[in-house]
């Protein structure tokens, strides 16, 4: 019969590891990196487990505001006179003999020590206790707890979103990491075609004497060159699978694919109004703002310390030279207390609460001055990725013209080893420089969504 609940748990985990490592095989889209991500990153786990924690510290402060209660067994085995005495009256079981009343012959004996009374010889007791403890008035101190903590939990949610938003962030820039290394291994391979093919010519060109030696050496050099950039492009390709695997807290030694480059749209918004949703809807800010909350809620503790306190006790107690409920009593009470001096030690308090509420203030400024300036640099640095990437664009197609016209030339003996090796350079750079466009592009896009708190897989 264990046999079936046990069952019932590991089949969906079984399966849904099933599903994973299948999906895995194939290559994976950017909203499927990002649901693995957030499951399974450890970032998010930690900021999960602080709003987790967060709401345990409300339920603890809700809890200081009912009663309190508590069960208790107190054995006790005694020969002080005092308390002996006393336990036999909670007992229910003092005799007049226990005052020494066979030692009393009339009013000449009041002089003498009765021995009952004072060597009572050894008493046993089993206190069974129940007690309920109520607070009445606190000064404001539950009630600043409970605000605490709800402001705590704010704080933390809003940490929370802004590290999956910081993850999804940085698993776009692994992401375009490996196209890039991707495209940067697909311009060495173009290289290498083009090295080879114009080796080849050479070579050809060699055996008929219309080329000197240095000229075939330096093309060999070339091709080496291009060999070694080829690898490096191939370890980078590595490299950033490397680093997508790690953000997505999953094995090194798992298969891992992903989809082409994402389409990261512009932001239009006029840069003011950016700045100004920044302010209200970044969550790092927003959770900022929450703290300072709390801070303040301290103040109002600390001060609950200068007012009084009152609670009330309901006790029921249960007396017995052996365990057992023979003798049974009850006690109610209630106390008020206010503290009229302690040294300076609640002003304090107040003082140390009102710094660190103080210096919560200061932080939000702060954070709030420099989201605007990372907005505007954001901005700029996305519009200059954008003119860059055209510039780019366009320059592939002007120097990959220049380069068939050097090869010309170089095939009809009007142009040097020099400028052929050259202009086949100067292509590989600018093909080069438009992955490295589009890369840049796509991340400062993505910045900026993030700064201003819009950093959604779904409407990249």
């Amino acid at each position: 019969m264990m046999f079936r609940p046990l069952m019932r748990r590991l089949v969906p985990a079984i399966m849904a590891a099933l599903a994973s490592q299948a999906a895995l095989s194939a290559p994976l889209t950017f909203s499927q990196c990002v649901s693995i991500a957030l499951q399974q990153n450890p970032d998010i786990a930690d900021s999960t487990e602080q709003v987790n924690a967060a709401k345990a510290g409300l339920r603890q402060a809700n809890g200081y505001r009912m009663p309190k209660l508590t069960a208790s067994l107190i054995g006790t085995e005694t020969n002080d006179a005092l308390n002996a005495f006393g336990l036999k009256l909670a007992q229910r079981g003092a005799t007049f003999n226990d005052f020494g009343a066979s030692q009393f012959t009339g009013p000449g004996a009041l002089s003498i020590a009765p021995a009952n009374l004072n060597y009572p010889g050894v008493v046993h007791n089993f206190d069974t206790r129940v007690e309920l403890d109520i607070p009445v008035y606190t000064g404001g101190m539950i009630d600043g707890g409970i605000r605490q903590a709800r402001e705590y939990i704010a704080a933390a949610e809003n940490g929370d979103k802004a590290a999956r938003q910081q993850v999804i962030f940085n698993l776009l820039q692994a992401w375009e990491g490996v196209n890039a290394a991707r495209a940067y291994l697909d311009v060495a391979r173009q290289a290498e075609t083009a090295s080879r093919s114009m080796l080849t010519m050479m070579q050809n060109m060699a055996k008929g004497g219309t080329v000197v030696k240095s000229d075939l050496l330096l093309a060999q050099v070339r091709l080496q060159d291009v060999l070694v950039q080829k690898t490096q492009a191939e370890n980078a390709v590595a490299g950033a699978l490397d680093q997508l695997h790690m953000l997505m807290g999953i094995p090194l030694d798992q298969s891992l694919d992903v989809g082409p480059e994402v389409n990261v749209s512009p932001v239009t918004t006029p840069l003011i109004d950016l700045q100004r949703a920044a302010q209200e809807n970044n969550p790092g800010i927003i959770a900022l703002r929450h703290q300072a909350a709390a801070d303040s809620a301290s103040i109002e503790m600390a001060r609950s310390a200068r007012l009084p306190q009152v609670g009330l006790m309901v006790r029921q107690d249960w007396n017995d030279p052996n365990l057992g409920f023979s003798s049974n009593s009850w006690t109610i009470g209630g106390n008020v207390s206010w503290t009229a001096f302690d040294g300076g030690i609640t002003r304090g308090k107040i003082d140390q609460a009102e710094a660190s509420h103080n210096q919560a203030l200061a932080r939000l400024a702060r954070a709030e001055a420099g989201v605007a300036m990372q907005v505007a640099d954001a901005r700029r640095k996305a519009a200059e990725a954008e003119q860059r990437l055209t510039e780019r664009e366009m320059a592939v197609t002007q120097v990959e013209e220049a380069a068939r016209l050097v090869n010309k030339r170089y095939a009809g003996g009007v142009a040097t080893i020099t400028e052929q090796l050259g202009a086949q350079a100067e292509l590989d750079k600018a093909r080069a420089d438009v992955v490295a466009a589009r890369y840049d592009l796509a991340v400062q896009r993505a910045r900026l969504k993030l700064t201003t708190g819009q950093l959604d897989p779904d409407s990249l």
